[in-house]
Order: C-alpha cells, then sequence, then structure tokens
C-alpha cells in the first residue's frame, strides 16, 4: 500500500512527495527529527518527543514550523490515513532552502521543511528480540560532541550498527575516554545486584525521552538507580543489561563482546521495566 505522507502543509502519496535537492536538511544534515510510537493506534510519549523537538531547535537556533497542537494533529491524521495500529511516526524539521548551497544560514524569512511519515511495525509491543534478548559489541564513540541535540548526523551510528551486523550481534555501545556513552540509537543500562547504573545527562549522550520515562517508573517501583560513568567491563560483569528507545521501549542484551550476561537471557530487571512501561504508556498514550 503505497503511504501517505506529509509535506510542508499536505498530505501526499510517498511517491508525490519531494523537497527541493538545495535544502539544508539535504546537503547538510542541518536538520532535527524525533520519532513517536504507536501502539493501539495511539501515539506514546507524544509530550516528550515535542519537548525534545523544541530544545533540539532552540539549540540549533531553528525556527518551528508549527504549533505542538499542529503536530499532534499532523501525526494523528498520519496514523488515520495510514491505519497504523503498532508502528511509528517519523517527523524531521530542517533548515529549509534559500535556493543554494552555502554555509551561512539562511535569510531569516526562509521557511523551515517539516516532513512527517509512517511506519507500519506490527507486533511491535511483543517483540521477538525482547524475548530472547540481544547482543552487542563495544566501538569507540567517534560523533561530534552535542549528542544531546537530535540531529540527523547519523551516519557514524549507521556505521555502528553495521559494524555490529558483521561481527555476528545485533549492536553497538559507544565508549569515550573509557566510558560507555550510548548505543546506536539507545540509551545503554546495566544492573548488579540489584541496581541500575546508566551515565547521567550531559552533552554526550542523548536525552532519552524513554530514558526519562523507564527511569521514573523504576523509582516508583522502588528500584534503586544510580546515574554515573562506567566502562565496558563493568557491563560485562553485570548480572543484565538493557537499553532503552522509542522504538524498541526497554530491551534486554544478553551479550557484550561476545561474553554473556547472567544465564544469557533476558534478565528479571528488563523483563520487568519492559511490562510496567508497556502498561503505564498505554495508559497515558493519547
Amino acid at each position: 500500500m503505497t503511504r501517505t505522507v506529509y509535506v510542508n502543509g499536505e498530505y501526499l502519496a510517498e511517491t508525490e512527495a519531494k523537497i527541493s535537492i538545495f535544502d539544508r536538511g539535504f546537503l547538510m544534515a542541518d536538520a532535527v527529527y524525533e520519532v513517536t510510537s504507536v501502539l493501539g493506534g495511539k501515539l506514546i510519549d507524544f509530550d516528550g518527543h515535542a519537548v525534545r523537538l523544541k530544545r533540539s531547535l532552540d539549540e540549533l537556533d531553528m525556527a518551528a514550523p508549527c504549533s505542538k497542537d499542529e503536530l499532534l494533529e499532523i501525526h494523528r491524521k498520519l496514523v488515520e490515513l495510514n491505519d497504523i495500529d503498532e508502528g511509528m511516526v517519523y517527523l524531521q524539521v530542517t533548515r529549509g532552502s534559500d535556493g543554494d548551497r552555502d554555509f551561512v544560514f539562511p535569510s531569516d524569512d526562509t521557511k523551515p521543511t517539516l516532513v512527517l511519515f509512517t511506519q507500519d511495525k506490527p507486533g511491535l509491543a511483543n517483540s521477538p528480540a525482547a524475548q530472547k534478548g540481544i547482543r552487542v559489541i563495544s566501538i569507540d564513540d567517534i560523533r561530534w560532541g552535542r549528542r544531546d541535540i537530535k540531529t540527523t548526523q547519523l551516519l557514524y551510528p549507521s556505521l555502528g550498527k553495521m559494524m555490529a551486523k558483521k561481527a555476528g550481534a545485533d549492536d553497538a555501545w559507544m565508549t569515550e575516554d573509557g566510558y560507555v556513552t550510548e548505543g546506536t540509537s539507545n540509551n545503554a543500562y546495566f544492573v548488579k545486584d540489584g541496581k541500575i547504573v546508566t551515565r547521567p545527562l550531559s552533552n554526550d549522550i542523548l536525552h532519552g525521552i524513554t530514558r526519562k520515562a523507564v527511569l521514573r517508573m523504576a523509582a516508583e517501583a522502588q528500584m534503586i538507580v544510580e546515574e554515573r560513568l562506567f566502562t565496558i567491563e563493568e557491563a560485562k560483569a553485570a548480572d543484565e543489561a538493557f537499553v532503552t528507545s522509542a522504538s524498541t521501549f526497554v530491551m534486554p542484551v544478553v551479550e557484550i563482546d561476545g561474553e554473556t550476561l547472567g544465564e544469557g537471557t533476558p534478565g528479571p530487571i528488563a523483563r520487568r521495566l519492559r511490562e510496567i512501561y508497556l502498561e503505564e504508556s498505554l495508559k497515558a498514550a493519547v
């Protein structure tokens, strides 16, 4: 089925969607994005994604293309038009096009480009990967210093996923100065003696919307959480590990650099947090 997408105020068949070849998102990755999951036809954590989108735009001095309420309406319309029960809505804002290529920002009256499309992902909540856990490798983190801004500069994360694939793993955790930063498209955690450990927020990692929700839910469930730097060796010696993201929710990790964690199956804390997150997020979905 041909998807209906949204481009600068219009709902179009994906085969009819176009943007300028001079768009700065295409030429310079001068763009930010968000991905919101859909479960039961409703949006998960939409408010959090909208708040982070505004922060990313503000950090790059980029104009907002529309209001939060308008964004919500577009999301809902696309979910309806594409009959999405479980899946995702991808949103991208670029600085737009001034009609040519130039490193200097275009004039202030240049309109940003706003693009949204859906991805149909049946079985998203009951992912087989979550039942068996994923395997990760460690790689050097050589990205730019403002990873807290959710830009479309995703070449290195893409390369990292390919490194993992070539190594027979599912994903990669990046390390810098001896410490784990995050996964290629997720936040990273390990569990030792019942304590959940994850890196604290800074410019070094993305401020995950799912991360924020999961840590809140963990605290409400009386789980112990410690936000600090940690090494890949610590993670390898853990009882269990997991990652969080909007598209995978809470995903157990059962192997790091070929070393099995615990019994090699998803651990109890990761499993419980996934259950709580899905249950509570569905209640709050819009």
